[in-house]
């Protein structure tokens, strides 16, 4: 491998998701280059993320929503400042791409597509409908022929440890199941009627749930949540510690959202529910026992990211998708031949809503 790239830029500055997903690249450039100095460039939402990672040296961070202009000025004399030999664009940002050509870092591989490609020394062809992940490789498979793991991750540390742990120790002797309800895109969220209705049916067959997500999700947790054996815990914990939080469960049910991702990189199975989004898009839960909810229908998918309301102004993507459904799927887990039957009577024990 070649020996003069001793000080080595990874940039992506999107979505906590995103940035998971990242962490498989990461890995691959330390492998490659066990002894170079590797530092990480994200928003400062995803910094958290990367946290006690072995494979970083530094984790810079661009604050591209609040101080874009002072905050580019910034980082673009930092990385002038370490003089980085190669940097690796997973992001096909516009801004990023002139962050790296004005900070004058000699080598810079990205994918071909949009402005961001002519400030690019080396194109990488942006190939679609595959996993994010294997489109993450490709940058570094631009300079290697090596093989690379998928499998994404996070770090804890004994401090998150020692907290979950007093915190998930009390429920030790039932079956804990983490449920995310949120999304930053209104059509990509399981309506909360349907949540209620699955949470309490949980519940009552001696499940433990942990209701997990963002400080803007603790809302909807709490609308959600039955009045036994759960605990809202958005907004009160990092991301980190979600992550070693959602690492003590047997599942986590959630949207097509970043808690997915969360899940995936601690090996804790998932159940996604799918709406405006699917899995050519890139972006999916991809272990063994994972499992997608979806219906199909013609409009589908409407966008890559989901949207604010339903183009189509009836939101069946997700509306189809009954309680029934899922929790005949999710029992079945951990029941042989159990058949679920919700009755009446559970909707009508939750008066925030209309019958499902």
């Amino acid at each position: 491998m070649n020996p003069r790239y001793k000080k080595i830029l990874i940039i992506h500055t999107a979505f906590i998701g995103d940035v998971i997903l990242l962490t498989p690249l990461i890995k691959a450039i330390k492998k490659c280059f066990p002894d170079s100095q590797i530092d990480v460039l994200v928003v400062p939402a995803c910094k958290n993320i990367l946290e006690n990672n072995p494979n970083i040296n530094t984790i810079l961070t661009f604050d591209k929503e609040n101080r874009k202009i002072s905050s580019f000025f910034k980082i673009f004399g930092k990385l002038r400042e370490t003089k980085y030999d190669i940097a690796f664009l997973a992001h096909s940002s516009l801004t990023t791409a002139l962050l790296t050509f004005l900070g004058k870092i000699p080598e810079r591989i990205g994918f071909d597509r949009w402005l961001a490609r002519y400030f690019l020394t080396k194109k990488v062809k942006f190939r679609k409908n595959i996993f994010r992940i294997q489109k993450n490789l490709d940058l570094i498979r631009a300079i290697s022929n090596e093989k690379f793991e998928q499998q994404t991750e996070l770090f804890s540390n004994n401090t998150i440890k020692s907290k979950i742990n007093k915190l998930v120790n009390p429920y030790k002797n039932k079956k804990l199941i983490a449920v995310a309800p949120g999304s930053i895109w209104f059509t990509k969220r399981w309506p909360e009627e349907y949540y209620y209705t699955i949470c309490k049916k949980l519940v009552q067959d001696n499940y433990f749930l942990f209701l997990v997500g963002s400080p803007d999700e603790k809302e909807v947790c709490e609308n959600i949540k039955p009045e036994k054996n759960a605990i809202v815990t958005a907004g009160k914990l990092t991301i980190l510690e979600s992550a070693e939080l959602i690492k003590r469960c047997e599942l986590m049910i959630c949207n097509d959202s970043g808690a997915l991702h969360l899940a995936n990189a601690v090996k804790t199975d998932v159940s996604a529910i799918f709406g405006p989004t699917v899995k050519g898009n890139g972006y999916f839960p991809f272990r063994e026992n994972d499992f997608i909810f979806e219906v199909d229908l013609p409009c589908r998918p409407c966008g890559s990211h989901g949207s604010k309301k339903c183009p189509k102004g009836h939101h069946k993507c997700m509306r189809l998708i009954k309680p029934k459904i899922i929790l005949g799927k999710i029992l079945s887990r951990f029941m042989e031949n159990y058949e679920i039957e919700i009755s009446h009577e559970v909707h009508k024990e939750a008066p925030r809503y209309k019958n499902t």
